[in-house]
């Protein structure tokens, strides 16, 4: 059964822009497309490891994104992660900007490292969303692809053990905004971003 995703984020992604894509950025992300479809072909799970430094905002934002468009495409087995190369905490305004783009932010424990329930649809399995190192045990260890969105990790973690295919997409952090009045619409501008380059691929993908 197909998983229906929120109105609210259905309508967010009518907004997105495919055509700002330009043809440098879509070879940048056609090494990923080309996994996914592989792995289609092969009727097996795909397995996405985001990773980015700190994995507090960027690498959240392109796990989360990656399981919605997965579902929305409705491509099956479709299982999306997250990691840096050291953990820190999904920052609070990620979250508050998803919220705003119709996804549920459902917090389920505080403290330095807060965890969270990501809800994108009724009938689909919320996404868990901490922060953790790219090998923690809530992360695949073989068969994945390590998806490289920071060009810091990328250059910080020449071996990841278990990755069938590495592939950078970095993309610029929204933290150089933090604490000034441009802070929310960069944290949008970034969401959608990423968004937009993941609806991408995800509609190259053949069933």
């Amino acid at each position: 059964m197909k998983t229906l995703v929120f109105t609210q984020i259905e309508d967010t992604i009518k907004t997105l822009d495919v055509a700002s894509i330009s043809p440098q950025r879509k070879d940048v992300l056609q090494p990923l497309i080309n996994f996914i479809q592989e792995k289609v072909d092969k009727k097996e799970a795909v397995l996405l490891n985001f990773i980015c430094t700190h994995n507090s905002r960027r690498s959240h934002l392109s796990q989360i994104w990656a399981q919605v468009m997965g579902a929305y495409f409705d491509i099956q087995k479709v299982f999306t992660y997250s990691g840096g190369t050291e953990a820190t905490a999904m920052f609070p305004k990620v979250g508050e900007t998803l919220s705003a783009q119709g996804l549920e932010i459902i917090p389920l424990s505080d403290g330095n490292n807060p965890v969270y329930a990501v809800k994108y649809a009724e009938n689909a399995h919320p996404i868990v969303a901490f922060s953790k190192t790219y090998d923690h045990a809530f992360n695949p260890t073989s068969n994945f692809a390590a998806v490289m969105t920071c060009s810091q990790a990328d250059a910080g973690c020449p071996f990841i053990a278990g990755t069938e295919k590495r592939i950078p997409i970095t993309y610029d952090d929204p933290k150089a905004f933090d604490g000034t009045p441009q802070q929310a619409e960069k944290y949008k501008e970034r969401s959608l971003h990423i968004a937009t380059e993941l609806f991408y691929v995800f509609s190259k993908i053949s069933k």
